[in-house]
């Protein structure tokens, strides 16, 4: 046998392998048992801090905390802004909607997971650490009266070195101003942030001081999954572990989401690995075919910087007739909804039943897709709809698929065409306004009101260049 011989059969035996590590680590079956694992480490944490309030980053630590014990506040923070080089402080996430409950509670757990290589993932270990140092420099800005504000940049060091820790510190003290020189509220917080970090490793959990006696406010970030060699570890009942298994679901889910698998947990563990394709795929088919509900399943969220004259809703939640009333608002209520699962208003209906005044229908499908129609026709024809209601008092309804994208894309314009830089409507009762001139500061601003009301707006990148190029651009001259 030649040389070339035997290098081709290491070539195609470590490609067998790899086939089969990538076959593994997709399969449905390791994937849940696995998540099932990690879950019994995170809910030891629960048990060792039963008085604080324990919330998934989302998106992958929603596989590992029950919505049981969860709060109905879900953190933010994303790993991006703790990658090497690009640490960030984003404006975009800024996460202020978890003081109020670690003020209430004397600290918080969060809960996130990571893949292969890695014992602590970069939201928890660089993005959380940031996000706390920043918040107790920008309050010492806001507060100069505080005494002894610990105010320095934690990491931990197993998972950061001290020359990333240093580079990184000497950002801090940027971000926080701009924050504190944003719209953002911060409350006053008793006492500095301090993050503290749990892994399936560790042996001791730290003991909290009485609440009396606390230097900090602790907020524990918690590493569900458990370093494994390779990413993956073969265990003696039935499965691989995979480690991260919660990560990046659209490829190994089926369609199965977090909420799904908590909601059929023991009958997902207990079936057979060849019946659970079949059980997934109904359970997926079953939930998509639910008709609406009678009611909200989720209220929309009212913009509070401009009097709840807008808000911000997702199509799932919306009842199967729109109500011309909100339970919590005042006056009528008009509805744009943008989705790519219903007819247009435009388009007609096959019913011949005439469409009610006070909705507007929009087709578009949520992501890249649908990008040019959202700026030259899904944001025209709602803002001058938006423009017509509000002038008649209403307030104004917007709901895409997500809730959390195109209708934020489309209040951040009507808030810019609409509202003045201190919230108070210009839109007269004959239709005429006088808009202020944006910029993108203004804009920037705008988004910041939404996010303060809504911090699960999460509006992509390219819908933000949309939005900026139907404000700042002429007519004349934006993307065919």
């Amino acid at each position: 046998m030649s040389i070339l011989d035997i290098d081709l059969g290491i070539r195609q035996a470590t490609a067998q392998a790899l086939a089969y590590v990538r076959k593994e680590s997709l399969d449905i079956y390791n994937r849940l048992h696995s998540i099932h694992e990690d879950v019994q480490f995170v809910q030891q944490v629960r048990k060792a801090y039963p008085k604080l309030p324990i919330s998934p980053n989302l998106r992958c630590g929603a596989w590992y905390v029950d919505p049981e014990i969860a709060t109905n506040v879900p953190a933010y923070f994303k790993s991006t802004d703790g990658h090497f080089g690009n640490w960030s402080f984003n404006l975009r996430r800024p996460n202020l909607h978890l003081l109020p409950v670690i003020i209430a509670n004397r600290g918080i757990i969060l809960v996130d997971s990571t893949r292969a290589g890695k014992r602590i993932p970069d939201a928890l270990s660089k993005t959380v650490p940031i996000w706390c140092a920043v918040i107790n420099r920008a309050v010492a800005l806001a507060h100069p009266d505080k005494e002894d504000w610990d105010d320095e940049l934690y990491c931990p060091p197993i998972a950061v070195s001290e020359q990333e820790r240093v580079q990184i510190e000497a950002r801090i003290d940027e971000w926080a101003a701009a924050l504190a020189k944003s719209s953002y509220t911060l409350p006053s917080l008793p006492l500095p942030l301090r993050p503290l970090w749990l892994t399936p490793s560790t042996s001791v959990f730290p003991q909290l001081p009485d609440d009396d006696e606390l230097a900090c406010l602790p907020v524990i970030c918690v590493s569900a999954s458990k370093q494994v060699n390779e990413g993956m570890e073969r265990r003696s009942n039935g499965f691989s572990y995979v480690q991260g298994s919660g990560d990046d679901h659209e490829l190994w889910g089926m369609g199965l989401t977090p909420q799904l698998f908590w909601e059929n947990k023991e009958r997902l563990l207990r079936c057979d690995r060849d019946e659970l394709p079949s059980l997934v795929a109904k359970l997926v088919t079953a939930s998509k075919s639910q008709g609406a509900p009678e009611t909200w399943k989720s209220q929309p969220t009212p913009i509070s910087a401009v009097g709840g004259r807008l808000l911000i809703g997702a199509v799932p939640d919306m009842p199967s007739d729109l109500p011309r009333t909100l339970p919590d608002g005042e006056g009528e209520v008009s509805y744009v909804v943008i989705s790519a699962q219903v007819a247009s208003t435009d388009e007609g209906d096959d019913s011949g039943t005439p469409r009610p005044e006070h909705i507007l229908r929009l087709r578009m499908a949520e992501g890249k897709k649908d990008q040019i129609l959202f700026l030259q026709s899904v944001m025209p024809d709602a803002t001058r709809y938006i423009k017509e209601r509000l002038a008649k008092g209403n307030c104004v309804c917007v709901c895409c698929d997500s809730g959390k994208d195109a209708s934020v894309g489309v209040v951040l314009a009507s808030l810019q065409l609409f509202f003045d830089d201190s919230g108070s409507l210009l839109v007269k009762e004959d239709g005429s306004s006088a808009p202020v001139a944006p910029s993108k500061d203004s804009i920037k601003t705008r988004l910041q009101w939404i996010i303060s009301s809504r911090p699960e707006a999460n509006p992509s990148r390219v819908t933000l260049k949309r939005v900026n190029e139907f404000l700042l651009s002429s007519p004349a001259f934006r993307r065919k």
